[in-house]
């Protein structure tokens, strides 16, 4: 990879994903990343203090392709407030299954662990679509009212536990009872959705910085 004046820091982060997806993290040095985009092993001090901060970096980008997989599936999805919800999850799942070293990378870093206002800004981004989707949900779990706090954990534990447990091949069991893995859609609850919520049109992918 040639490097170029002025765009070292993309060259970095895009050598770090490269390096994750195809050895993991175990691999993910400086020296690695400044090798793989052709620069000195000093060079990276210009940008990252240490391999922390190049992480806290490639794992931001990871949370705008996850925001982005999302509003691809909803933008080509029904505009209705269920038809939303499922494809943001679908995205997520997707998301997931094709960046699997980088999907388990972002949810291994422990809030407090990095002080990088890019990473929580990517990560607030990323949130705000699940957020958006859960906007026409009931709160309401059992019949009792919940917060809307609530209803998002619930939403996201969900979506979330189905794409780990999907990227570490751990559904053999239903597999084995049905003959077939239920897809994300099928295995969703049945979240109540209030009586007066609006369609929610679907968002053209937003334009941002990419690695690749």
């Amino acid at each position: 990879m040639a490097y170029h004046h002025g765009n070292l820091r993309h060259a970095l982060v895009r050598a770090g994903l490269e390096i994750l997806d195809e050895l993991g993290l175990d691999a993910l040095t400086l020296r690695g990343c400044a090798s793989r985009a052709g620069v000195s092993h000093a060079a990276p001090k210009n940008h990252f203090a240490n391999l922390d901060a190049l992480v806290a970096a490639i794992v931001a980008e990871g949370f705008r392709r996850m925001r982005d997989s999302m509003r691809q599936a909803m933008a080509a999805a029904d505009s209705g407030p269920r038809a939303q919800l499922v494809a943001a999850a679908e995205g997520y799942l997707a998301f997931a299954e094709e960046n699997q070293a980088l999907f388990r990378l972002a949810f291994s870093i422990r809030r407090g662990d990095s002080d990088s206002q890019e990473l929580r800004a990517a990560g607030d981004e990323s949130y705000a679509v699940l957020s958006e989707v859960c906007a026409p949900l009931v709160p309401r779990i059992n019949g009792m009212p919940v917060t809307r706090a609530a209803v998002e954990i619930m939403v996201w534990s969900y979506v979330h536990g189905y794409a780990s447990l999907a990227v570490n091949t751990r559904f053999r069991r239903a597999e084995q009872a049905i003959g077939r893995i239920p897809g994300i859609a099928e295995a969703m609850p049945p979240f109540e959705i209030a009586d007066d919520a609006p369609p929610v049109p679907p968002e053209n992918r937003p334009d941002g910085h990419r690695a690749d």
